[in-house]
């Protein structure tokens, strides 16, 4: 769900615009299939946390049957305590003066 609320914090996007995103900005680490992205989109509109976009894309400049989907207040909220919880992970982490590769050969 936070690749999909970063992948909606700066422009509305369709549901494959936010798997090309969500893959862009995780440099390929994170693939996201329909039915994974689908069904969590279903819980952050249970949520409030995205909403289905009342702007309506150009038709001759998209496909029409595209829903595009935005970030919700409560979703924006949500993002930032959630960036925020991250960001004390890795204040805590780099005090401990752990790095990326510390526990990377099973120690």
């Amino acid at each position: 769900m936070l690749h999909i609320l970063l992948a909606l914090s700066t422009q509305e996007r369709h549901g494959y615009g936010i798997m090309k995103e969500v893959q862009a900005d995780s440099q390929g680490k994170v693939k996201m299939g329909p039915g994974t992205l689908y069904g969590s989109i279903g819980r952050m509109i249970d949520a409030g946390l995205i909403r289905e976009s009342d702007k309506k894309i150009d038709p001759s400049m998209d496909d029409e049957r595209r829903v595009y989907y935005k970030i919700s207040a409560l979703g924006q909220k949500t993002l930032a305590a959630e960036l925020e919880r991250y960001r004390e992970v890795v204040t805590v982490a780099q005090q401990k003066q752990l790095s990326p590769n510390t526990y990377s050969h099973g120690i």
